[in-house]
């Protein structure tokens, strides 16, 4: 029976590390907005986030560079995008 309990847990802990890996890359992937396609009511709003999507883009790449350790790339980025 702690057999069965241990191999649960092993694959539900390997299930999250799968789910969190595709959010990952879900997140790297996101499209930028592009202001031109969207409705002329929403192009300076789609202009500010594609803006901001620039600079977090520059800021993960920065993180890349500086090897930044995954726990500590969030904070890093921050700092980052508050010194833009």
């Amino acid at each position: 029976m702690a057999t069965g309990h241990f191999n649960e847990a092993y694959c539900f802990s390997n299930f999250r590390l799968a789910v969190s890996a595709v959010f990952l890359q879900t997140a790297d992937a996101q499209k930028l907005v592009e202001p031109d396609k969207v409705a002329p009511e929403y192009r300076e709003a789609a202009a500010k986030r594609r803006a901001e999507q620039v600079k977090m883009m520059d800021c993960n790449k920065k993180a890349e560079e500086a090897k930044v350790l995954p726990r500590d790339r969030a904070s890093h980025v921050q700092h980052c995008l508050d010194g833009q």
